[in-house]
């Protein structure tokens, strides 16, 4: 009840709203910030049955649909689309959503197009949808946002659990009403799941971020996805946003690759844009190591034809991490 009541108020949802509903329903973004604010306040949704990018600008342009709230992973292939100024979308006045950072060249797209600006979000299944979202009028690029109406999130250090300042990375942790009490039949992780801060029960999200000065916070990566490269901590969400900016890559997802020396070392599975086909591993490397610090670049470039998405179209990295280590 607090995520559907607050997410409504959050954006001013009002009962013209004509909602895209492109993320499953039973996926918190699908239920929550989809299905029940918008029922709340009395507005209409547009279901999809399954993603496909031709539909989805297929209703916009038919539907005048004005809201979308969605996986990003959704719009950078909406937008890789080489048919999309052929829809008229010019009927969206929102657009957001999270579930993976929004990269900045997409957004710059994104906002070319539609003159909007993606809202990002923050949430867990543990905290049924947001905890975090950025302030619909005052939205930062690739960034969390703030804690959302009653949620309390601090910054702690992995190791000593202790809060840390603004600008130092460590654990996001969070208390709220939409925080849930435990894992079913499971005490061991629900404890592990826990940290007491100031006398409150904190739910230990497992993620790695940090807030700056005005209390947004900023997503660095899942603790257990960090890659060691000799000693070298690479943050693979970081480095696909970074690659997005790559004319030729329409989608990347970085993941570890066993290395005699480095112990673990970065790849990169790449999905070429259409006509970018003569583009080669050696093209992506040369590039990388213009655009960012030598030891995240990776030193294996793999393409594919697509990248595996779970059903609410988040990259199942892990999935691919497995496979590359003979664990799958």
């Amino acid at each position: 009840m607090a995520t559907t009541v607050y997410g409504a108020a959050w954006v001013n949802t009002q009962h013209s709203c004509i909602h895209l509903v492109s993320v499953p329903m039973f996926h918190v973004t699908g239920m929550q910030s989809c299905m029940n604010s918008t029922l709340y306040a009395g507005g209409t949704l547009v279901v999809m049955t399954r993603w496909d990018r031709k539909v989805a600008a297929t209703l916009i342009e038919k539907l005048k649909i004005n809201t979308w709230r969605n996986i990003s992973t959704m719009v950078v292939d909406m937008l890789s689309d080489p048919d999309i100024d052929k829809y008229d979308i010019s009927s969206l006045t929102g657009i957001g959503g999270g579930g993976a950072a929004m990269p900045a060249a997409v957004a710059a797209k994104l906002k070319d197009k539609t003159g909007l600006i993606y809202m990002e979000g923050y949430g867990l299944s543990e905290t049924i949808a947001a905890t975090h979202v950025n302030p619909p009028h005052a939205c930062k690029a690739q960034c969390l946002g703030i804690p959302f109406i009653g949620v309390d999130s601090r910054v702690i250090d992995v190791e000593t659990l202790k809060e840390v300042e603004p600008g130092v990375t460590g654990e996001i942790i969070m208390r709220g009403e939409q925080i849930f009490q435990g894992y079913w039949n499971k005490p061991e992780a629900t404890e592990e799941a826990f940290v007491e801060l100031d006398g409150e029960r904190f739910f230990r999200s497992g993620d790695l971020g940090y807030y700056d000065e005005e209390g947004y916070f900023f997503l660095v990566d899942r603790v257990k996805r960090m890659i060691n490269a000799s000693g070298f901590k690479v943050w693979p969400a970081e480095v696909e946003s970074l690659m997005y900016a790559h004319p030729a890559i329409q989608e990347v997802c970085i993941i570890s690759a066993p290395h005699e020396r480095r112990g673990e070392t970065v790849k990169a599975v790449v999905v070429l844009a259409k006509g970018q086909e003569a583009t080669t591993e050696q093209d992506i490397i040369s590039w990388c190591h213009e655009n960012m610090a030598a030891y995240k670049c990776p030193q294996i470039v793999a393409f594919s034809d697509s990248i595996p998405k779970s059903p609410t179209g988040k990259l199942m990295w892990r999935h691919l991490q497995d496979v590359e280590w003979g664990r799958a």
